[in-house]
């Protein structure tokens, strides 16, 4: 497997899932938008600033920089709703021409970081990286199952949607 193809398919799944569910998220009043309807980090609203954080302002940072912000996971990176989603686009965007500027002996290596909580940590390389699409992944399908408890349509987010469109 050529790890640097492998990692461009994830980045740029991240970045049309990201894109797909903002259009979807775009529907909601904003009522519904920011009132707590039990995620991990309460709201839509809460759940998408907590990708930026994470995504964003944590990992690419320590990924593409070297340095470790420290910031609360669930820490209001952006209060307006339009910038929220405007700074996840841009952000996912910007995690392709990284990985692209690897070379394919990096992901063999290590992530060595500072934890939110200040501890020094040293973790794969390859599989940190996996970490970060995964955890989008994830909030991303807390946000669908929202959006369906709304009454709103979702998008269909599933990884083999973006191939099949790829491919026609």
């Amino acid at each position: 497997m050529n790890p640097t193809r492998h990692f461009v398919t994830l980045a740029r799944y991240n970045a049309w899932a990201t894109a797909r569910l903002l259009d979807a998220v775009a529907a909601v009043d904003d009522d519904d938008y920011r009132r707590d309807i039990g995620l991990f980090f309460k709201s839509i609203h809460g759940t998408l600033n907590h990708l930026l954080v994470g995504e964003q302002l944590l990992w690419f940072r320590r990924f593409a920089e070297g340095v470790s912000p420290r910031l609360a996971l669930d820490d209001e990176a952006e209060p307006d709703r339009a910038r929220v989603a405007e700074r996840l686009l841009q952000g996912a965007a910007r995690w392709q021409p990284l990985v692209e500027s690897w070379p394919a002996e990096r992901f063999d290596d290590v992530l060595r970081y500072t934890t939110t909580r200040g501890q020094p940590a040293t973790l794969p390389f390859a599989a940190t990286l996996t970490h970060v699409f995964n955890h989008s992944t994830h909030h991303r399908g807390q946000i669908t199952a929202a959006l369906t408890q709304l009454g709103q349509p979702c998008p269909e987010l599933d990884l083999v949607y973006m191939l099949q469109q790829e491919a026609r």
